[in-house]
């Protein structure tokens, strides 16, 4: 096993973990939510907010870095009937068409993001712009591995990346 490939499995690993994290928080603050609301009859406010952010975080953060480009939803009538030649051409131009939106829409999303910084959650008074960070976090990670795949799809190998 190669540095590179020890290298990548390790990022994988802890985009996993903090994946498993987000899941984990969102997953306690309902069980407390839950708990206090039903059997105390005494709800927390902050298990809310905390179940929702956690929520926001662990959708992104998943869809951005964790999901595979098979586990996304995807209208691929057209592509399942074509040749392997056309499905590299469809899927190269879905990758370049994709990470090029992603990347051209980066800074107005950023500006808005840092926008954001005003205001603040109504319980945890947690600031917007952290809140809603990931949603940057998401559109590189999403840009980076279209253009990953576009990359691997341009190899001699590209019939396994289909």
């Amino acid at each position: 096993m190669t540095n590179v490939t020890r290298t990548l499995k390790a990022l994988k690993t802890g985009v996993e973990l903090i994946g498993v994290f987000w899941f984990l928080v969102m997953f306690g603050a309902f069980i407390i939510q839950v708990f206090t609301r039903y059997v105390l009859n005494a709800p927390l406010g902050w298990t809310t907010e905390v179940s929702l952010i956690a929520y926001l975080w662990f959708a992104f953060w998943g869809a951005g870095l964790m999901a595979s480009e098979k586990d996304h939803v995807r209208f691929d009538m057209i592509y399942q009937v074509v040749s392997n030649r056309a499905k590299r051409a469809l899927s190269l131009i879905a990758m370049t068409v994709l990470a090029g939106v992603f990347i051209y829409s980066l800074p107005a999303n950023v500006d808005f993001v840092h926008f954001m910084a005003e205001d603040v959650t109504w319980v945890l008074e947690i600031r917007f712009d952290l809140v809603f960070a990931v949603f940057i976090i998401f559109m590189v990670g999403f840009a980076a591995r279209c253009l990953w795949r576009g990359w691997r799809l341009t190899r001699p190998d590209w019939e396994q990346e289909l």
